[in-house]
């Protein structure tokens, strides 16, 4: 979360998540403006199946990235944001495979890529085993714009 929003926005969130059950875990300067746990390096790529989530507040654009990239699953990350030319850059440059621009990362799956059911998962960005085309050669990267969209 960015450090010019946080102190606004992290509180009522705090409260909508201890509503639904949910645990925080935070960094130090989250901590300052919210109850939480304390988050862990080992916290930060964790993918809890749990109610559970780690909080990190940025100084910006380039922080936030850098935590992304080092620490993410690479398989769907999103921005929250107003600025097209922000989301554009972070589009460009987290690697994940599909990244999410005011949207739900709910919405990372197979079916409503218009893949079909979905049978797996992958991150991994070449699949290829045996005799290679250009095609096996290729990765994909979707990329989900919304204005709020959520998926229930």
């Amino acid at each position: 979360m960015h450090e010019q929003v946080a102190a606004q926005i992290l509180p009522r969130l705090a409260a909508a998540y201890a509503e639904k059950g949910v645990e925080l875990r935070g960094d130090e300067k989250t901590r300052e403006l919210i109850s939480a746990n304390v988050a862990t390096e080992e916290d930060w790529a964790t993918e809890y199946l749990a109610p559970i989530l780690s909080i990190k507040i940025v100084s910006g654009l380039d922080e936030a990235i850098a935590h992304i990239n080092q620490y993410s699953s690479q398989h769907t990350d999103a921005i929250v944001s107003e600025d097209y030319t922000r989301a554009r850059r972070f589009i460009t440059e987290v690697d994940s495979a599909s990244v999410m621009v005011n949207a739900s990362t709910r919405f990372a799956d197979g079916f409503e890529y218009g893949l079909g059911a979905e049978i797996g998962i992958s991150t991994d960005k070449i699949h290829a085993r045996g005799p290679v085309g250009l095609e096996g050669l290729t990765s994909q990267k979707w990329v989900v714009f919304g204005d709020g969209h959520i998926r229930a």
